[in-house]
């Protein structure tokens, strides 16, 4: 998440080294990669293949990508995962908080057990690579038919728990579209947002790492290639009812239904201080900013994300429980959104996005909705 801030909240030779964490760890040599084919798909694995390239495309903390040909003459990216990954996480989660507490840099507030018991069931989902293949698919059918997406096929008899094969996609990155004209980085921030939406208040289901290496922008078709899809996650419908009735309130600077929907969805127990209460309010308004009027959302007017941080010392200070755990990757694949807008320089017409998805939102339990439908409008 840290890699794809910008140099306002990190700097720059931090964000540096990071990109290089983010895609070019080092790679396995070729021996082990082998074995690591060989135990997963079989010693006869190549009959399977034209050509295999063992110059990784890329390499990243979990695994590395390789491009080869199927027998019938398919492109596919092979993401293979490195050896002992998924045994570790447990460790290295642990070694981690270990070293935080030791330093004692973690505020009181973070409930950094809550933070890491997250993390770590996140983590364990996105080294299981039959999970993945079968979110891809998902994703795949779920997004069939929209305009400007393309989610490619996992091959099932070239993919295990440990390997997973896909079509291979064209594209660059979100964070190289910021080199292309004004008209394009608005429809990539655009795309990128109604798909944040999307994924959350119709799908209820989200692929929640917001890595710009996993949305590859092809700019000869003007579709945004999604690849990537270990760490996605299922909403409850009783949390995303509550969770758009309080996007619209932020939206509408409301502040009473604002707290109400805090308290119902587990953000705040009722019982905080005036000045917590106020932060998280005023962080809520910040985030509903970009949906607060209609037309044109310019996200270089505001740096959301360096705002609502600078609230988050006082909210982590008088902060009495953790937040609920959908939010976790929920608050970290809409933050990468907006990041995305930012990096983009991108103009938005967000409130509208919103709307549309909110006309057609059934809601579970339709008491309390006509004060929203009217100050939706």
């Amino acid at each position: 998440m840290l890699s794809i801030q910008d140099e306002s909240l990190v700097p720059a030779p931090i964000l540096a080294a990071l990109n290089m964490v983010r895609q070019g760890a080092d790679v396995m040599p070729r021996s082990q990669l082998n074995q690591v084919l060989d135990a997963e798909l079989g010693p006869d694995w190549t009959s399977k293949l034209q050509c295999f390239d063992y110059k990784p495309l890329a390499a990243a903390s979990i695994g590395q990508v390789h491009r080869a040909v199927t027998k019938d003459g398919f492109q596919v990216a092979m993401k293979i995962q490195y050896p002992g990954v998924a045994d570790s996480i447990s460790s290295d989660i642990k070694n981690v908080k270990l070293l935080l507490d030791y330093t004692n840099l973690i505020p009181k507030g973070l409930y950094l057990d809550k933070a890491m018991e997250v993390s770590e069931e996140e983590l364990s989902r996105e080294c299981d690579y039959e999970l993945e293949a079968n979110n891809q698919k998902r994703f795949r059918a779920l997004l069939s038919d929209a305009e400007g997406f393309y989610v490619p096929d996992a091959m099932d008899d070239i993919s295990s728990k440990r390997v997973i094969t896909s079509e291979l996609v064209a594209g660059v990155p979100i964070d190289k579209v910021t080199l292309l004209s004004q008209e394009t980085r608005d429809y990539v921030g655009k795309k990128l947002l109604e798909l944040s939406l999307r994924e959350l208040f119709v799908f209820r289901f989200m692929q929640t790492d917001p890595n710009w290496s996993n949305f590859l922008y092809d700019e000869r078709t003007n579709v945004i290639n999604l690849i990537d899809f270990g760490a996605a996650r299922e909403y409850p419908k009783s949390f995303v009812d509550d969770y758009l009735r309080m996007v619209l309130a932020c939206a509408n600077c409301d502040r009473e239904r604002v707290v109400e929907m805090s308290r119902r969805l587990g953000f705040l127990t009722g019982m905080e201080s005036d000045v917590m209460v106020d932060a998280h309010v005023q962080a809520g308004f910040l985030a509903g900013l970009p949906f607060s009027k209609p037309g044109g959302f310019d996200f270089r007017s505001t740096n959301i994300t360096q705002s609502i941080s600078n609230l988050g010392a006082t909210m982590l200070k008088h902060r009495l429980r953790p937040p609920p755990d959908e939010v976790y990757s929920l608050h970290r694949k809409l933050s990468g959104a907006f990041l995305a807008c930012i990096k983009l320089a991108a103009v938005v017409p967000c409130r509208e996005l919103l709307l549309q998805i909110y006309e057609q939102y059934q809601f579970g339990d339709e008491t309390n909705d006509i004060q929203l439908s009217t100050s939706a409008s």
